[in-house]
């Protein structure tokens, strides 16, 4: 998988601004506690041993989202992890989630080419005994209304990039979240995690590579540990997005 960056067109630009008002499944939540997820994108070696392993540590469990298509090859974030490797994590405990197959932009892809990505990415998995796929990460974080209306009704969550809080009217069919990457990354995330705090709203994190020398896109191993135990220690209730969902009544 290449390096990739959003269309920064114009046609872009309105395309996910109409895609925020279409298709929207309106989220209803009044949380006694605040909830975190902490989840990885297209699964590389690193973030399925180093990343479950911070997280096991402490007895949490992480939510995975796994283009099939890419195990076992390399990428700007270095190895991805094998189906084997991808099989152990669900083993484990940790959530299997669903990217596209090939990492195909669903911003810019036609609704029945998402549609057969996403099944194609399903069948793989469950032929290495993953369980139901119930969560989805748009690749890239870019979205349309196509995506938006085939996938809407196939999964409880589907989630973006752009940083925000899960909180009362959310669209369950483009969840914010907020990325552990870049050397600002810890500090990032660590101020929206005091702001979830404070509102007792959902934070969903996602990072990629998890590594001494992370990747533009991940983060070293000490960074997520240090965000998992400030979450411990803010009475956070840490779930994977499948569990957050269901908490959610979605």
């Amino acid at each position: 998988m290449e390096p990739y960056s959003a269309d920064r067109s114009l046609k872009g630009k309105l395309r996910r601004r109409l895609a925020l008002l279409a298709h929207r499944r309106p989220v209803r939540m009044r949380l006694e506690r605040p909830m975190i997820t902490f989840s990885f994108d297209d699964a590389p070696a690193t973030a399925v041993h180093a990343g479950a392993a911070v997280l096991e540590a402490r007895g949490l469990k992480g939510t995975y989202y796994v283009s099939a298509g890419l195990a076992g090859g390399t990428g700007p974030m270095g190895a991805y992890a094998t189906l084997d490797d991808t099989a152990a994590l669900a083993g484990a405990g940790h959530e299997l989630a669903c990217h596209t197959f090939s990492h195909l932009d669903c911003g810019q892809a036609a609704g029945p080419a998402i549609a057969a990505e996403a099944d194609r990415n399903a069948e793989a998995l469950a032929a290495i005994g993953a369980p139901h796929l119930e969560s989805f990460a748009y690749p890239y974080g870019d979205v349309s209304r196509p995506a938006k209306a085939v996938l809407g009704s196939r999964f409880r969550t589907l989630r973006t990039v752009q940083a925000g809080l899960v909180e009362d009217g959310s669209d369950a069919n483009q969840l914010p979240s907020v990325g552990i990457e870049g050397p600002d990354g810890e500090a990032v995330a660590m101020g929206w995690l005091n702001k979830a705090r404070a509102q007792r709203a959902w934070l969903i994190l996602y990072t990629h590579d998890v590594s001494e020398a992370p990747s533009a896109w991940g983060c070293t191993p000490q960074a997520l540990a240090r965000l998992a135990d400030a979450a411990l220690a803010g009475g956070f209730e840490v779930v994977t997005a499948a569990e957050g969902a269901r908490r959610l009544g979605l």
